[in-house]
């Protein structure tokens, strides 16, 4: 178990990083290489690259936050509030991380060994960040935590939004307006959005887009 994961109920940043494109990517592999790479027992060069991008995220996050998990595309991480990052710093962290994830792509792109379609859509991945500030309580369960609370759902539900709709982006940060106001971000030029989310109310965030 992670001792900064202990069991208890906190007040903190909860983030989640979000690789766009990567199920359909994934998914076009797998038929792509069938009858080639799977049947030969091998992994398609794909899944090394996205074990690699989700490994960058996770570094880069910790720390100051720590990852809780990999969800399929995403790493999910938590930090309580007396030690969340605040200010630049959490842009600069989100900045970064949205960077390296940047030049491994890039990097891969120089060994890659196969040009088929299926493949060449590596280039297409894009990286989101959805950050929110709330409670969330940390259970053991055996030997791994579950890291549960309605502000948790709440930040997983936001990854379907409008964003990349309202900054023209793939690459996007969106920082709900709780985060906001906890961590002091200067986000006063970021554009406003009000995302509905089933089931409860309506989040006001601020959104920006991401650039290398």
């Amino acid at each position: 178990m992670n001792p900064r994961l202990r069991p208890g109920h906190y007040n903190g940043t909860i983030l989640i990083a979000d690789i766009s494109g990567y199920t359909s990517f994934l998914d076009s592999v797998r038929v792509a290489h069938e009858d080639d790479a799977f049947a030969d027992g091998q992994i398609p060069d794909a899944y090394a690259l996205m074990s690699n991008l989700l490994d960058g995220i996770a570094t880069r996050v910790d720390p100051p936050l720590t990852p809780v998990k990999f969800e399929g595309d995403a790493v999910f991480a938590v930090a309580p509030g007396d030690i969340a990052p605040r200010r630049e710093a959490m842009l600069n962290c989100v900045d970064a991380c949205y960077r390296d994830f940047v030049e491994r792509l890039a990097e891969a792109g120089l060994i890659w060994t196969c040009t088929c379609a299926a493949c060449s859509r590596k280039d297409t991945l894009d990286l989101k960040f959805v950050i929110h500030h709330g409670d969330y309580f940390v259970q053991a369960v055996g030997s791994h935590v579950e890291v549960l609370g309605p502000d948790v759902t709440i930040a997983h539900r936001l990854l379907k939004n409008s964003a990349a709709d309202h900054v023209g982006s793939a690459a996007y940060a969106l920082f709900t307006e709780p985060a906001v106001e906890a961590l002091a971000l200067p986000l006063s030029e970021a554009k406003t959005l009000l995302e509905a989310i089933d089931g409860m109310q309506s989040v006001t965030a601020r959104v920006i887009p991401l650039h290398a």
